[in-house]
């Protein structure tokens, strides 16, 4: 299956500008709202990774969920907790947010780099909430339509 590009927007974050405190780690430590533009009709859930690109631990993961009902929106604030119901039951996995978001907060006086991923997927993932970045995205790997990243800075 050959992986397709998805458009959305992390409302809020220009790709390539600065976070807005309210979605790290000094500020509430709010997930952005995503706006997904092109969809495939072939897509049943989506996942979310976060990763501080800058960390000295390469990609450091911040936040990883899955099972995501397929939608044009998830709405900002998604709550902690391994499963979140109001999302279909989506599962949150480890990262450095513990079945939870958890937003930039580089050292005090450097910049660091995070990416945000959204991945379209044609199934729903059986994976433990205990499950980190590499097994989602092991687990995905065959099953992933379309997927798009949005960068941003934050100090």
């Amino acid at each position: 299956m050959e992986e397709q590009l998805l458009d959305f927007d992390c409302v809020g974050i220009d790709d390539g500008g600065l976070i807005p405190i309210g979605h790290t780690g000094r500020g509430q430590d709010i997930s952005p709202e995503f706006l997904i533009w092109n969809l495939s009709p072939r897509a049943k859930t989506l996942a979310i990774t976060l990763e501080d690109m800058n960390h000295p631990i390469r990609d450091f993961t911040h936040w990883v969920i899955w099972n995501i009902p397929a939608a044009q929106r998830i709405k900002a604030g998604i709550p902690a907790g391994k499963t979140v119901p109001s999302l279909g039951n989506a599962r949150q996995g480890v990262a450095y947010g513990r079945h939870r978001y958890a937003g930039p907060k580089p050292p005090r006086g450097s910049t660091h780099w995070y990416r945000f991923t959204v991945y379209a997927l044609d199934c729903r993932l059986e994976l433990k909430p205990g499950a980190r970045k590499k097994a989602f995205l092991q687990a995905a790997r065959d099953h992933i339509l379309q997927s798009g990243c949005v960068e941003g800075a934050f100090e």
